[in-house]
């Protein structure tokens, strides 16, 4: 398993736990407004972690991890990840995965083979190849029908999952989370996000925009709580 990030410990990217963070490199989108731009674009210049010294340090804090998180790039481009996530659960830890939904099989495999105990999976923009491609940066034609398969598969599914879309000035606008909406009534659980500026991005250009305000944020949750009514900001 090609490992390229490890945070030791992370309060904010499983709600309510304390986790650890593994990031897993490429990716089959290109969204312009992506943070982890070596992680997508420059893989094999990053140093890869020994997974051995990423057990050992869990060992040793066990009693203060809650959980483990995968992310990326994409962890589901990785034939190894069952591996990886079964390795991780056998030491007793539960198991979070971030995707952009382009690989329905290995979301459920991960599912069916109870490899996974949360699934947060990005809603770039409405589901339409325009909107979309412009979020995903590129052409997502062949990839929108397995997108609407990994969400179909999470709403069917027992797991605990969430759909998350970070709205980002130029990307999105008034009506978009509607839209979104729509599609995902019934859902367990949609988080907005603010895309944040000033950070080394895909698209340089979008380093330099600035990001919705605390009030274009409140209008876009009201249009999600209209469909969704437990929708959050976080």
């Amino acid at each position: 398993m090609e490992i390229k990030g490890f945070i030791d410990m992370s309060l904010v990217d499983w709600d309510d736990r304390v986790s650890s963070v593994i990031f897993l490199p490429r990716c089959t989108f290109r969204c312009p407004f992506c943070y982890n731009v070596a992680l997508v674009l420059k893989p094999d210049e990053l140093p890869t972690i020994d997974l051995a010294e990423i057990e050992a340090y869990l060992r040793r804090h066990r009693g203060a991890i809650d959980g483990i998180v995968i992310t990326g790039g994409e962890p589901t481009v990785h034939d190894d990840l069952p591996d990886l996530c079964r390795r991780l659960k056998e030491m007793g830890f539960s198991v979070k995965i971030d995707t952009n939904g382009t690989n329905p099989n290995m979301v459920k495999r991960l599912i069916d083979e109870g490899l996974v105990d949360y699934i947060a999976m990005d809603v770039k923009a409405p589901l339409n190849e325009f909107d979309y491609s412009r979020a995903a940066g590129i052409d997502v034609r062949a990839m929108l029908p397995r997108v609407r398969e990994t969400i179909n598969i999470l709403m069917k599914s027992n797991i605990e999952y969430e759909f998350r879309t970070t709205l980002v000035p130029t990307i999105h606008k008034k009506g978009d989370v509607e839209k979104i909406c729509k599609l995902l009534m019934g859902c367990r659980r949609y988080v907005l996000q603010r895309f944040m500026s000033e950070v080394e991005t895909i698209n340089p250009k979008f380093k330099e925009l600035k990001p919705f305000s605390d009030a274009e944020m409140k209008s876009f949750l009201e249009e999600a709580r209209r469909y969704i009514p437990n929708a959050k900001i976080r």
